[in-house]
């Protein structure tokens, strides 16, 4: 145990995982109040190479994002002495990194809560790490160092899981969050629904609509909910191209519109 980490209050030791006793920023913080549980989805982090640290209720789930900056924050929910809702308010507004929640029946209204005050997922609980391993893929990518994305209109805040076009607050579930993340880091390229599916679901196994969905549903955000010049082209048959037309701010990457959305 690291000496900077006061002992839990019920003198229980708190599993701790690779990156921990290192110094290191780890991957991950879970606050998990069921010792059996946390254990399990640790061991699973741990073989898919993902640094965890733990505790046990939302008082030092606080304590420990703001001692060890991990790169995102699951809650299980419900948390002990300080509920998920406040913890994942008190993140946005003092550490800001994302904030997974996870619930059974039992805690689905706390969850819901946890969303409404920033969370951005929502996942089973007991954990399946095939579920979280990807969105922890697109949340933490590299350092967690990231710096603006700004393509045509739209600006978009790694680091605060925040989007703006033209200056007004886009609002975005975690899915297409990532989905116009990794369109904007390949502005203006040709992306594959393949590396697209790999890139943001970890799998290359895919209902074939899944992507077609959140790929409309992204485009339709962008130029009917907030009048962006930029627009995510479909190439038939081969996928997907985040252009943006010339109208859109000096500075901007931009190229002549393609054709049409055909999907």
């Amino acid at each position: 145990m690291n000496p900077d980490t006061p002992p839990h209050p019920s003198g229980t030791a708190r599993p701790e995982a690779n990156g921990a006793e290192t110094g290191k920023a780890p991957a991950l913080l879970l606050a998990e109040p069921d010792e059996k549980l946390a254990a399990r989805a640790m061991a699973r982090f741990a073989a898919a190479g993902v640094p965890v640290i733990a505790c046990q209720d939302g008082a030092e789930a606080l304590l420990q994002v703001g001692a060890r900056h991990p790169g995102a924050v699951l809650l299980g929910a419900p948390l002990p002495v300080v509920g998920a809702a406040e913890v994942t308010r008190l993140v946005g507004r003092l550490h800001p990194v994302p904030v997974i929640v996870a619930a059974g029946p039992d805690g689905a209204e706390e969850a819901t809560a946890a969303l409404a005050a920033g969370a951005v997922a929502y996942v089973a609980r007991p954990y399946r790490t095939e579920e979280i391993l990807p969105l922890l893929t697109g949340l933490t990518r590299g350092d967690g160092s990231a710096g603006m994305l700004v393509v045509g209109d739209i600006e978009l805040d790694p680091a605060g899981f925040h989007v703006h076009v033209r200056g007004r607050s886009l609002q975005l579930p975690v899915r297409e969050f990532m989905l116009l993340r990794y369109l904007m880091e390949h502005a203006n390229r040709l992306v594959s629904r393949s590396e697209l599916t790999q890139a943001l679901w970890g799998t290359d196994n895919l209902e074939s609509n899944t992507l077609t969905v959140h790929i409309r549903r992204v485009r339709n955000r962008l130029r009917e909910g907030a009048g962006s010049c930029c627009t995510i082209d479909a190439i038939r048959g081969m996928g997907y191209r985040l252009e943006c037309r010339s109208s859109c701010h000096p500075g901007s990457q931009t190229r002549a519109p393609g054709p049409a959305p055909t999907r």
